[in-house]
């Protein structure tokens, strides 16, 4: 596939930020640094999305993820939130659609915006299967966005088709989907049909190994930007202007990136938590008991990083 090369300069670049779940203990949430977090994504002028696969949404009770959406509502106070309907099943499950929909309107209710997270039962299907499943989940709501991803964050995601791609450009109440295989040439194809059939339908880059990828017209839903919601608004309004110093502030942060995100992918929520520990933004770098951990050696690798932050904060 050839790349697309033409940049798009000076385009105001619609950010969404998934928020970590930090803990105090193995069974205790922080409450009061989750709530802080949240307020500093939206004061930074991110969009906060929460019981996304940062916040442990699929490890989480059902008391736990409601208590996630009171507490954003209240926060928020209005403004725009997004966050995962997430339905567990197993292989070979038929698609739940009565479950999906319990959990949107939940969203909803709250004030949020439904991310669909992919399923065994939405993703096994026909690609024709698929397109239908998402018409009758956009039935029980005014908007939503679409989730697609790799198996290296889930063994029920699933990239899907050009057909189901258009299919799911061709529903009204669907905003955009968010896109994490990795690869840049996915991502580029997307742009291209987003371009031939809905300029308004987002592009949101779930590649936390190019976050450069808004510069093409990307835009994104990444848990990388929880580490640091302050510089990625920076960044982006660096891109607006027209600053140059986009590229310098950008580097930086694909060098956490590259570190933060390395095998096993699903670790990168404790680096997340290290990260924000030493931002003095939660009280602990302790992560959900069912979540993979970090050797204590990257500590010192942070702090560089975090230096060479030092000079855009």
């Amino acid at each position: 596939m050839t790349p697309i090369t033409h940049l798009k300069p000076r385009r105001k670049i619609t950010g969404m930020s998934a928020v970590l779940l930090p803990f105090l203990s193995a069974t205790e949430v922080d409450w009061s640094s989750f709530e802080q977090h949240v307020a500093r994504t939206c004061d930074a002028g991110l969009i906060p999305a929460v019981n996304m696969d940062t916040g442990y949404v699929n490890l989480l009770d059902e008391s736990t993820r409601l208590e996630v959406l009171q507490r954003t509502q209240r926060v928020t106070a209005g403004r725009m939130f997004v966050a995962g309907a997430f339905v567990k099943d197993a292989p070979g499950a038929a698609f739940d659609s009565a479950t999906y929909a319990s959990r949107m309107h939940q969203i909803q209710s709250h004030g949020g915006t439904p991310v669909i997270f992919q399923s065994y039962g939405l993703t096994q299907q026909s690609d024709d299967a698929i397109i239908d499943s998402y018409r009758t989940l956009a039935r029980e709501c005014d908007r939503f966005v679409g989730f697609e991803l790799g198996t290296m964050f889930a063994p029920f995601g699933r990239i899907y088709s050009e057909t189901v791609y258009r299919g799911l450009m061709s529903i009204p109440q669907c905003l955009g989907a968010k896109h994490s295989s990795l690869e840049r040439s996915l991502e580029w194809d997307r742009l291209r049909w987003r371009d031939e059939v809905r300029l308004d339908f987002l592009v949101l880059t779930g590649n936390d190994l190019a976050i450069d990828m808004v510069v093409y017209g990307s835009d994104y839903l990444l848990g990388l930007s929880s580490f640091a919601p302050d510089l990625f608004a920076r960044r982006d309004a660096m891109w607006q202007s027209g600053d140059s110093d986009f590229y310098q502030l950008n580097d930086v942060l694909q060098y956490l990136g590259f570190f933060a995100f390395r095998n096993p992918v699903p670790a990168y929520k404790h680096s997340a938590a290290m990260f924000l520990q030493r931002r003095g933004w939660i009280k602990t770098s302790l992560t959900h008991p069912q979540s993979p951990e970090r050797p204590a050696s990257d500590g010192p690798i942070l702090d560089e990083i975090l230096k060479m932050l030092s000079r855009w904060l």
